[in-house]
């Protein structure tokens, strides 16, 4: 478990330091306003500045951070129950702090005993493997020995990190209709292709059972990957990780032509969708010749998941009438894997009538071209992301 790291960056300026250092102090002492100490089990920065591996924008004038901040507090008692007391005062303080650092600052609510409780994941190993401790005991994660073993991340997490880093791929396409672009535009595309590009091998790494926390590190063990395997591509996909590492940590402002970001964006969208096959055979042993099949197959995408809490998300994200069709029973991310597909790396839904029916049936809508599906899409996906 790291938890001191003594800087935020791998190579930022003293002065952007010294500026994150900061703002955990401004945050540090908020939280104790907010949070009373009998009910605050820890103050965790995580992220890429809480494992010491922030993103640095070099500028003419100085180094800027560029990652959004995450700061997790961990609060004993119900979860539930603490949203609702503190959820609202913890949104004004990150608002305000946003506006005053001039970065995105985000509180994530949580406690330990739901933390202990729960199964591991990408996020929860990142987290506890790998975090900077603004308040609590050096033991604050004890009882989490159960996140730190990465060869233990299932397999459908790779699949979620495709999932929604293609979102991501979805809404550069939706931009890229444009015939003109605007510098907020093309930051945007610059950056969700490479963090695309830099997800092709942190996926391939959850499969091979060989994820680490240290972004350092994969770049490592993706670049070491062994030749023998049957990666689709796997020279092009680590020189799309290698790009996608080296804008983590030295992010830019990218201006290009709509036509060369097309161009980049069909490369690495393509690459993914063979990617995004490889992994999803493997993981429900099925054999899928083409997109089209997997996203249309009936097979359980999310087999993981208990039926009962798939009904009651049915319900509560879609209403009764789809909690009592036959995708009812189905977790609800299910949707966004048999849905995405077809909007990234198809998208002729106006003239595919049975892929047009297929989407509007799992995206509960009736909007009948690729752009309505879309926006129901984007709907469906940030709470199942």
């Amino acid at each position: 478990m790291h938890n001191k790291h003594t800087r935020f960056t791998v190579d930022g300026s003293d002065a952007l330091e010294e500026r994150l250092e900061n703002i955990c102090t401004q945050v540090r002492a908020g939280i104790q306003r907010i949070i009373p100490a009998r009910k605050l089990e820890a103050l965790v920065l995580g992220g890429g500045y809480g494992r010491g591996e922030g993103g640095v924008l070099q500028t003419l004038g100085a180094d800027q951070p560029y990652n959004d901040i995450e700061f997790y507090v961990l609060v004993r008692g119900p979860c539930l129950w603490n949203q609702r007391k503190y959820g609202a005062s913890l949104y004004a303080f990150a608002q305000d702090l946003s506006l005053i650092s001039g970065l995105h600052v985000e509180f994530k609510l949580d406690s330990l005993q739901r933390l202990r409780a729960m199964p591991i994941s990408m996020f929860t190993y990142d987290l506890v493997s790998a975090h900077r401790r603004l308040l609590g005991t050096e033991t604050v994660f004890q009882g989490c020995n159960h996140h730190l073993r990465s060869e233990d991340i299932p397999l459908s997490e790779a699949t979620r990190l495709l999932c929604n880093r293609c979102s991501g791929l979805l809404l550069v396409r939706e931009l890229l209709a444009e015939t003109s672009l605007t510098e907020k535009q093309s930051d945007f595309i610059g950056r969700n292709l490479a963090k695309a590009s830099l997800a092709l091998g942190d996926a391939l790494l959850v499969a091979a059972g060989t994820y680490h926390w240290s972004a350092l590190m994969r770049g490592e063990r993706v670049a070491s990957f062994g030749a023998s395997a049957d990666v689709p591509e796997l020279a092009v996909l680590k020189y799309h990780h290698r790009a996608g590492l080296e804008f983590k940590f030295h992010p830019r402002r990218i201006l290009k032509e709509p036509k060369d970001f097309r161009l980049e964006h069909r490369e690495i969208s393509l690459l993914a969708q063979r990617l995004w096959l490889w992994i999803e055979c493997r993981r429900l042993g099925r054999s899928f010749s083409n997109i089209n099949e997997y996203a249309l197959s009936d097979v359980n995408k999310c087999p993981e998941t208990a039926v009962s809490k798939n009904y009651l998300l049915t319900l509560r994200t879609f209403g009764p009438v789809a909690a009592m069709g036959p995708l009812g029973g189905r977790y609800p991310r299910e949707r966004l894997f048999n849905s995405l597909p077809l909007l990234l790396w198809n998208g002729e839904v106006s003239r595919e009538p049975e892929i047009r029916r297929h989407l509007q049936r799992q995206l509960r809508s009736a909007a009948p071209d690729w752009a309505g599906l879309v926006a129901a899409y984007k709907e469906i996906w940030p709470p199942y992301g």
